[in-house]
């Protein structure tokens, strides 16, 4: 070990590459019992880990190296996600600002080069930040979601569902980017409360028909006027007696001149705007469900830009093109953005005399998060799976505990979704992903296969037959569903896929429950069957982590700017660096300037290197069961020093025990008291810990370590150790460097999980003292709780001890006397067990406590005047004279007799409360009665202390 008093993080890096150069994360083929996996959830290649995968991937390697150092068979399978749309905007950006062309300037296959290049980029970055986390992933079975043994099983999945009838084609409303030219799911339009216009809109009645209050026309609120263009019903509430005569009757949509039947629906509330509504089923998602319902027809009134179509086109309500001729738009609209053909739709309303009123509305807009895009509702081509057939097994999972959530509470959010789940849009307008494997033919008939020569085999087509492969590639999540068992060797039946699936555990974030992991359990259950044909889950727990948000509550994304790269907290890195890096290869580049101001504010020295093992400290301390996560980089300090602690204890250690006699030959161990407690610590610890780990409990599994290292094994064992050391007594020194070497052998075993490098380092330099030559302390087996070890009596003893220092100490502190001045206390009790306790263990109390002396009373002694402190059947008193400011300890006195006044009060009146009396159960009362007593005494000692200090000060201001 290095001499320095400071933990050297730089050592960092050589242990994870002899970790990965010994093969120490590879599992045993050769094994079919005892198996544990973990599936991390694959990393996007758009650039770098955040500190949300940095705080999951830790709770992943702990649970990983806890499983391996109990014994098991463990696979820690690693990978990363091609994310297709996310990759897709990073890319165009980046060719953008560095090229200044756009992607149409580009081939295909130039352009997915260009993506594959980056692909290797964002993959190289991705795995070293992975290695520096310290993450124990086994490397050998990296995967990625678009290599070619995934590209097979994504494939299979498709043509099995397909001709299983759970996937079809159809054109329905998607939530439509309009410059990514895509549709996106509804997972990823996130709502922004806005304030808009809505419009009030004058529609005339057809046919001479009059309102109830004899008005020929409707009143209609939008906020979308330009949807006029693609009107085809308006709806009115069955129960609004103001319209409910008109349900069935004509009326005129303006601008368009188009006659459209009046509806009536529950959808029309009475009491919002003026109660009727438009209905465009073509650019409304509850227009839409409307529309399905009444057998509406439906108008596209948009091209996939967003512009206005020359003409319009007219759908039935399942979605069959219609031939219908009379379907022009003014040529003033041609070819014109949706939202400056709303304004000139507005102006052309005012023109005519339609428009009634304009006013402020806050409603939400949707966008796609991704780019900032506000979204279009688009009826469109895609491809679909009939969800909620596949939800009916993975709801029944999770219902018969075969599948389990922690914390529970997200059970529900699973449920709800399931329960109402729709056919799921699978089908994206990318270039990059995997491409559906379906054909056409010149009559739209679709064949699906692995390729084009497996279609013309399978139905006998000549060369001359032609096909024509859809464009359109797959959602993300459809590959990435198949993530637990494809990664595995899916569809061959391979020995991996046999020991370790389904996996164990799935630690993932709650904001994914329905993007993935909902989508996992459907398609594994479908796909994978076990020995008895029955569906196999993909996991058998699914650990939810609350999301990591900064200092002030912000979820960290790049757009906010405030998203931390791990390498940056480890490694450190300066300001310059810091803002380079927020402001590259952004989804969204318009936001560079505000991330800057907001970093230079932030971290104006940039941030200083903690390493990993603090990192991860501070990691597994925050995981708390909360869904939200506040990262406070103050705590890494905290943890940072705990490191350095568990190292300056392991230099004592290791230069009490190195070279000399520490009974690991044999031989008989003569324990002191302090020994066999803190061995009974110990063991209560390992107790008390391997708990908290088992039941998923990491922040308080680190609390425990932490308080065990720091408090119990340093500030006390260590300290009472170097005293009893310098008495030189043989016998004692050989139990204490014993008992030093074993403790902290475990300590290291036990913390490992969480942090690897320093316990590997310190430990690789003890282990030849307790005769171990294992290569690696991640081999070691986990300590385990040993009942033989627990000594009651010396524990309690310690105990005791503990709190006649710690007594004393807070009396230095109460009386403000000088931390280091020697104090003579006289010490009184009626227990000889206490007595002799005292006497045996003078030496640690006087050196700890830093006393003069200890002079021992009998019961009748009455100690000079002093301040008494009493503790477990003791008196302490600390001699007034040349001690204490009496002005000031009056004063703490007086407070003290306030405090036990306003005690004695609130448990007099409960006492005689009758309700409390005959209602409360008899032991709680007693307790009150018991408290009453001890109040009374020990306010007549603090009067009985006041008295003689108020009589020394006045005796002695007489004298003078």
């Amino acid at each position: 070990m290095s001499k320095n008093k400071t933990y050297n993080m730089e050592i960092e890096k050589n242990i994870y590459n002899f970790w990965e150069k010994n093969g120490f994360f590879k599992y045993n083929k050769n094994i079919n019992q005892n198996n544990f996996c973990i599936a991390i959830p694959p990393p996007n290649i758009t650039g770098s880990l955040h500190m949300g995968h940095a705080f999951q991937q830790t709770i992943m390697d702990i649970i990983i190296r806890y499983q391996r150092m109990q014994g098991k068979n463990t696979l820690w399978q690693t990978g990363t996600d091609h994310a297709g749309i996310a990759t897709q905007i990073i890319i165009e950006n980046k060719i953008l600002s560095e090229e200044g062309k756009i992607r149409k300037d580009y081939n295909k296959k130039d352009y997915i080069n260009k993506i594959w290049k980056w692909k290797k980029e964002s993959n190289k970055i991705i795995s070293q930040q992975m290695r520096r986390l310290g993450n124990s992933v086994n490397w050998k079975r990296e995967r990625f979601t678009m290599d070619e043994k995934f590209s097979k099983s994504v494939k299979e999945a498709f043509i099995r569902l397909y001709k299983d009838n759970l996937i079809y084609r159809g054109k329905r409303l998607v939530n439509w980017d309009t410059e990514l030219h895509t549709a996106i799911s509804d997972l990823e339009v996130k709502n922004r409360k806005k304030k808009v216009h809505i419009w009030y809109i004058k529609y005339q009645l057809a046919n001479d028909e009059k309102t109830l209050d004899g008005k020929n026309y409707l009143i209609i609120a939008t906020t979308r006027p330009e949807t006029i263009l693609g009107d085809t019903a308006v709806a009115v509430n069955p129960e609004d007696l103001r319209y409910k005569n008109l349900i069935g009757k004509k009326i005129i949509s303006p601008i368009i001149n188009r006659y459209i039947p009046i509806i009536g629906d529950k959808y029309a509330d009475i009491h919002k705007n003026t109660g009727c509504v438009k209905i465009t089923p073509a650019h409304d998602f509850n227009d839409y469900k409307i529309g399905k319902q009444h057998q509406l027809i439906m108008i596209n009134i948009m091209d996939l830009n967003g512009n206005i179509l020359n003409k319009l086109e007219f759908f039935d309500s399942n979605g069959k093109l219609l031939n219908i001729h009379n379907c022009e738009i003014p040529k003033k609209y041609h070819g014109i953005n949706r939202f400056i053909a709303r304004k000139l739709i507005v102006s052309e309303l005012e023109k005519i005399g339609a428009l009634i009123k304009v006013k402020l509305y806050e409603t939400n807009i949707p966008y796609n998060e991704r780019n900032g895009i506000i979204i279009e509702p688009m009826l469109t081509n895609q491809w679909y799976i009939r969800a909620k057939f596949l939800a009916k097994n993975a709801i029944k999972a999770v219902e018969d505990g075969r599948i389990n959530f922690i914390p529970q509470q997200y059970k529900n959010m699973y449920y709800s979704w399931m329960n109402n789940i729709q056919d799921w849009c699978i089908s994206r307008q990318l270039w990059w992903g995997h491409r559906i494997p379906a054909w056409y033919d010149k009559n739209g008939n679709i064949y699906v296969n692995y390729n084009e020569d497996k279609i013309r085999i399978e139905n006998n087509f000549d060369t001359n037959f032609v096909l024509n492969q859809d464009k359109d590639v797959l959602d993300t999540w459809f590959s990435s569903g198949l993530w637990t068992f494809s990664t595995l060797g899916w569809p061959k039946k391979t020995n991996a896929l046999k020991m370790f699936h389904p996996t164990d555990i799935l630690v993932s974030g709650f904001d994914i429950i329905f993007f993935w992991i909902a989508r996992m359990i459907m398609l594994t259950m479908y796909f994978i069957k076990d020995k008895k044909n029955k569906p196999q889950i993909p996991f058998k727990t699914v650990y939810i982590t609350g999301l990591i948000r900064d200092e002030e509550g912000q979820k960290m994304s790049k757009s906010k700017g405030n998203v931390i790269d791990p390498l940056d907290i480890i490694n450190g890195i300066s300001l310059e660096d810091l803002l380079k890096k927020r402001t590259t290869n952004m989804l969204q580049p318009q936001l560079s300037k505000k991330i800057l101001k907001n970093t230079k504010k932030e971290f104006p020295e940039g941030i200083k290197a903690y390493g990993a093992d603090a990192l991860r400290f501070t990691l597994t301390a925050l995981a708390s069961t909360g869904r939200d996560i506040i990262f406070d980089m103050k705590r890494l300090l905290g943890y940072r020093n705990f490191c350095n602690k568990l190292w300056n204890a392991s230099r004592f250690v290791l230069i009490n025990t190195k070279n000399q006699d520490c009974g690991q030959n044999g031989g008989k161990i003569n324990f002191s008291l302090s020994d066999y407690w803190i061995l009974t610590k110990l063991n209560n610890t390992i107790k008390n810990y391997s708990e908290a780990l088992d039941k998923n409990r990491y922040d308080i599994a680190a609390n425990i370590i932490y308080d065990f290292t720091w408090n119990d094994f340093c500030d006390w064992y260590i300290t009472i150790s170097k005293i009893l050391i310098n008495k030189n007594d043989k016998v004692q020194i050989r139990s204490i460097r014993y008992t030093l070497i074993e403790v902290l052998e475990k300590i290291l075993r036990l913390a490992h999980p969480i942090i690897p490098f320093i316990t590997e380092n310190i430990w690789q330099n003890i282990k030849s003292i307790k005769n171990i030559h294992d290569l690696t302390i991640m081999l070691q087996p986990f300590p385990k709780f040993d009942e033989s070890k627990i000594n009651k009596i010396a524990f309690e003893k310690i105990e005791w001890i503990k709190k006649l220092i710690i007594a004393i100490r807070n009396i230095r502190t109460e009386i403000n006397i000088e931390p280091n001045k020697l104090l003579h206390i006289f010490f009184k009790s009626e227990s000889k067990n206490i007595i002799t306790l005292v006497k045996k263990n003078q030496i640690i109390i006087k050196s700890i406590a830093l006393l003069k002396e200890i002079t021992f009373l009998s019961k009748n002694e009455t100690p000079p005047v002093s301040i008494t402190k009493l503790i477990n059947n003791a008196e302490l008193n600390f001699p007034i004279e040349n001690t204490i400011n009496i002005k000031n300890e009056l004063h703490r006195l007086d407070k003290i007799l306030l405090k036990l006044q306003k005690e004695k009060k609130i448990i007099e009146m409960k006492l005689a409360n009758e309700k409390f009396i005959s209602h409360a159960p008899l032991n709680l009362i007693e307790k009150e009665k018991n408290r009453l007593i001890e109040n009374i005494k020990t306010k007549t000692k603090i009067e009985t202390q006041k008295i003689t200090i108020l009589s020394f000060y006045l005796k002695n201001k007489k004298n003078n």
